[in-house]
């Protein structure tokens, strides 16, 4: 009997949209950033793009801070909601 490996791959919005409950939102620093997609492996919502800079969806991120543990570039900081 074969037996197919079951892949799990985080789609963007597959968690639905942010509600007003998250707290703090990583911010990337243009500037710092070295495009090295670190962050966008390692986000478990993917939401991250990088096309020289990594751009954060907001409308799914749910404030993890998964992607400002794995900067190597300490380019993203998390900045609390208003």
């Amino acid at each position: 009997m074969r037996l197919d490996p079951i892949l799990s791959k985080a789609t963007v919005g597959s968690a639905g949209e942010t509600g007003s409950w998250r707290n703090f939102r990583p911010v990337v620093e243009a500037e710092k950033c070295s495009g090295c997609k670190e962050c966008f492996y390692y986000c478990p919502e993917g939401v991250i793009e990088v096309k020289g800079v990594a751009r954060i969806d907001y409308r799914f991120c749910k404030g993890c801070g998964v992607c400002r543990e794995v900067c190597r570039q300490k380019a993203i900081v998390m900045v609390q909601e208003e």
